[in-house]
């Protein structure tokens, strides 16, 4: 619905007719955004094999930091890179609450800011999984 409206208005702004070209480039913008977007399965392979875990282990219920910094990284990946919401990125790493997403995101930032290797790994995997 959006995306109608953003035509309609650029339509009306320049008084050019709509056709299917006119469309493409009033988008532009959101379909560079849409190609840019990953799956939340891509995202758990690549943070998976980075750190040498499995996709298992992110899935998993453990908790040490070897593999909790790793799924803690793959959810703020699955926020920034997906349209999905906290409940469905917390619902494909094993059943996890949206709270724990949000957790997962603020610890990340935050981590991000303090230690050079987490800013690091995550920049590294965010050029991975964007191209």
């Amino acid at each position: 619905e959006g995306a109608l409206r953003r035509v309609m208005a650029n339509a009306e702004f320049t008084g050019q007719p709509i056709s299917l070209d006119f469309a493409k480039e009033a988008l532009r913008d959101l379909l560079a955004l849409q190609e840019r977007l990953v799956s939340i399965e891509n995202i758990q392979k690549t943070v998976a094999a980075y750190y040498k875990l499995r996709v298992a282990d992110l899935l998993s219920k453990k908790r040490s930091r070897s593999v909790a910094r790793p799924r803690q990284v793959a959810m703020t990946l699955a926020k920034e890179l997906t349209n999905h919401s906290l409940p469905e990125i917390g619902d494909a790493f094993g059943g996890r609450d949206h709270t724990t997403v949000l957790h997962a995101n603020r610890r990340i930032a935050s981590l991000r800011e303090t230690e050079k290797r987490i800013d690091d790994d995550y920049l590294n995997l965010l050029r991975t999984l964007t191209g």
